[in-house]
């Protein structure tokens, strides 16, 4: 009991640890903090802290895709010999961890949400929306190609297929949720998260370097949009608290800011216990998707509420327990497994939806005359989030184009999860 309220208490304030280094040395952050929780909980999984289990563990999870074996089922097991009293600690923690990461996604989707201003970031789609919609189509047709190419090779291909349409339009906040709500194995969302973070690191040094004056060669060149918005509001002036304000933690424990969090974090929770209960009254549509999109809308519609979205860091609270979530599912992950053919698939999957995506959306831009900034923004907050943008902005040497970005990638973020599990269903019936 005692090793499991260990366990508890470190998958809570490593995070914090985590994040605490981002916010004080230049290097972690430019690691950033949901990387950083993978690459510790992948060692912690793998230099013998946390008991290693059988091959018969493994056929029986693993294999039968579930997270741990039921209490009863597993002292069956272990009545006939099949299991060992190491694989049923291993089966006690991996309870533990289950518990704790699918409470995780469901508490940080509304905080995450709270802080947005759909209304505000929509006026600021401007010409960006249409590349959005070509982004969108594009993101559908190769992931769906791709999955009748890959199906038969990878596991769980439909629901790969789910995680990377919701990734590819909001970014790894999007591929979370998606994971919980699909129910994927741990294996293959580690897999799927960690081919998207190499191939999408190559992919942003090139959108970083020489990637403006490439697509600039092919596409239009930008023309300048307003630099005031319709209530005479500086635009620039907004581009710049937003780009600071997405990980910036500084004052979050203060008292005025902490208690209105805390109502906030109460509020999330509300939020889950409707999200649950309305998955009750659709007993034949699965639980976990019930729950993830009834979250995603309830966010949607409190971040109308202006006290609501004017609570401070709401957005730094919800990637706390983002960071969380990807420090607990890493912690699961066994090497040894991660070598398997049916997971190198998955890398020629997502590399096939990353490249395939990127250059169908680019041919549709120049038939629709679609300028290269307002292209590689879109991209950037569709692909890779709205975190992302002002760095892309800068190497375009277009502020003008930040707040394009945003509105897509905001946009993206709420559309997500719905298109995710909609293509996850579709596919699944092909």
């Amino acid at each position: 009991m005692l090793n499991l309220i260990i366990l508890i208490l470190m998958y809570v304030t490593i995070p914090v640890i985590l994040i605490w280094l981002t916010m004080k040395y230049p290097f972690f952050k430019k690691l950033g903090a949901i990387v950083m929780a993978y690459a510790l909980g992948i060692i912690i999984a793998n230099v013998g802290i946390l008991p290693k289990v059988s091959e018969a563990f493994l056929k029986e999870t693993v294999a039968k895709e579930r997270p741990y074996i039921p209490k009863a089922e597993a002292a069956e097991l272990l009545a006939a010999g099949q299991l060992t009293e190491k694989d049923l600690r291993e089966n006690n923690v991996a309870a533990i961890q289950d518990s704790v990461q699918s409470a995780m996604i469901p508490l940080a989707l509304p905080l995450i949400l709270f802080s947005l201003s759909v209304r505000k970031w929509l006026k600021f789609s401007g010409k960006g929306f249409l590349s959005m919609i070509l982004a969108l189509v594009s993101v559908s047709i190769i992931v769906a190609t791709g999955y009748l190419i890959f199906n038969s090779k990878i596991p769980e291909g439909n629901k790969v297929a789910g995680m990377l349409i919701g990734c590819y339009t909001g970014g790894s906040i999007n591929m979370a949720a998606l994971a919980t709500a699909l129910k994927v194995q741990p294996y293959t969302f580690i897999m799927t998260n960690t081919y998207d973070m190499i191939i999408g690191g190559i992919t942003i040094l090139f959108f970083i370097s020489v990637g403006p004056k490439v697509f600039r060669f092919f596409l239009p060149p930008f023309k300048s949009h307003v630099t005031k918005n319709s209530e005479g509001i500086d635009i620039k002036t907004m581009e710049n608290e937003v780009a600071e304000e997405f990980d910036d933690y500084s004052g979050i424990f203060k008292k005025g800011t902490i208690m209105p969090l805390l109502g906030a974090l109460g509020l999330s929770a509300l939020i889950f216990v409707i999200a649950f209960g309305v998955s009750l009254l659709l007993p034949k549509v699965s639980n976990t998707i019930t729950i993830i999109l009834t979250i995603t809308t309830l966010g949607v519609i409190a971040s109308f509420i202006k006290k609501v979205r004017n609570i401070k860091k709401t957005f730094q609270l919800g990637m706390y327990f983002v960071t969380a979530f990807s420090f607990v599912i890493a912690s699961r992950c066994d090497l040894s497994v991660f070598f398997q053919v049916k997971y190198v698939n998955i890398l020629l999957f997502v590399t096939y939806a990353y490249f395939g995506s990127l250059l169908l959306h680019m041919f549709l831009s120049w038939i629709f005359r679609v300028d290269a900034d307002d292209f590689l923004i879109t991209t950037t907050g569709f692909v890779y989030s709205p975190p992302f943008v002002p760095m892309v902005a800068a190497a375009l040497k277009n502020k003008d184009v930040i707040l394009t970005g945003l509105a897509t990638g905001i946009i993206g973020w709420i559309i997500g999860n719905y298109i995710g599990v909609a293509f996850s269903m579709w596919l699944g019936k092909i």
